[in-house]
């Protein structure tokens, strides 16, 4: 078994979805990689690494029958595998501010113009509906150091958001 392929599920959150997703591809004699699964408004989303000996199609066709009956829409795509090819995140990024378009790209833009390479990023919705605040949380590593993406933050926070950086100290062995 040597074929790797990126599992994607989308749909209305309910309990079960990962039971039986992961039991289907479990009874279809496919092998789980990494995977990211989690909730996004009322929905819930799987991203899911799947080693399998057929195609993309025999993939799909595995599946379909559990997606179709929890009602999640299902897109398959080939990979390569890279399990065990992590890149080790040293600096973390919190953002708060008024919820507006323009966020998220105003923000990863400076960032990456400033060497981040994003590795992880969460974002919420809080506040309340008149008053909404965006959150986001990001993971990465600093190629040309937490200097230069401080800089890049102060840049932005001129405009009404707030956002701090720290380094994650990671203990290796």
């Amino acid at each position: 078994m040597s074929k790797w392929f990126m599992l994607t599920l989308v749909g209305k959150d309910r309990p079960g979805i990962v039971a039986h997703v992961t039991s289907a591809l479990l009874e279809g004699g496919c092998n789980l990689g990494e995977a990211s699964m989690m909730r996004l408004g009322a929905n819930f989303t799987i991203m899911l690494m799947v080693q399998h000996d057929g195609t993309i199609k025999s993939l799909q066709s595995l599946i379909s029958t559990e997606a179709d009956s929890l009602g999640l829409h299902c897109h398959v795509d080939h990979v390569e595998g890279g399990l065990h090819q992590h890149e080790i995140p040293d600096v973390r990024i919190s953002v708060y501010g008024a919820d507006r378009a323009g966020i998220v790209a105003k923000v990863t833009t400076a960032l990456a113009e400033s060497g981040l390479n994003i590795l992880d990023l969460e974002s919420d919705v809080a506040g309340t509906e008149q008053d909404p605040i965006y959150i986001m949380h990001i993971e990465g590593h600093a190629a040309e150091g937490i200097e230069s993406l401080q800089a890049a933050l102060e840049v932005v926070c001129k405009e009404g958001i707030d956002a701090s950086i720290s380094p994650i100290e990671t203990m290796i062995g």
